[in-house]
């Protein structure tokens, strides 16, 4: 590829990629932490439970289940941009990705052994992480990737170094 024109695209897409990569892996990170949290809760540990032993397709229809469930979030947020109220729409759908994200994490994490007794699933699965993986390892190597998570890391350093200097008060 020309260098010039390789030059180019990474400044117009790799700030966007960079961006979603880290915001999805953090996201996921601190999601998953929280629902291990919520999963510790009797009644959820308890249909925890119950959903690892559903059979491969029902397991399925489980594992689907939050995309019809966060629908009424979405249509809440259709009202409130109806209504003219944007920042309530706006933040009615991050609430809703976030725990439609936060629950279909949790359910491939316990339903993943069961829904790969499923043969198109388990294609599915392995090509969709091939080429994350693949998409990942791109945008990871870029040198626009290596400035930005140096900042990121000099950022952490150096609210750490002062919430501890406020905690030594």
């Amino acid at each position: 590829m020309n260098r010039h024109l390789k030059r180019a695209l990474e400044l117009a897409i790799v700030p966007l990629a960079a961006a979603i990569v880290f915001i999805e892996q953090t996201l996921i990170k601190y999601l998953n932490v929280a629902m291990v949290a919520v999963a510790r809760w009797p009644p959820i540990a308890k249909l925890e439970g119950w959903l690892v032993r559903l059979p491969p397709y029902a397991a399925l229809c489980a594992f689907l289940a939050p995309s019809i469930l966060i629908l009424p979030i979405k249509l809440i947020a259709l009202w409130f941009a109806a209504m003219g109220h944007y920042t309530f729409a706006l933040g009615t759908l991050i609430v809703g990705k976030m725990l439609g994200t936060a629950v279909l994490a949790r359910l491939y994490r316990i339903l993943r052994p069961t829904l790969m007794t499923i043969v198109w699933f388990a294609k599915a699965d392995t090509w969709f992480f091939y080429w994350r993986d693949q998409a990942y390892a791109f945008v990871k190597s870029l040198p626009a990737w290596t400035r930005i998570t140096t900042l990121v890391q000099q950022l952490r350093t150096r609210m750490a170094e002062l919430v501890s200097g406020l905690l030594a008060r």
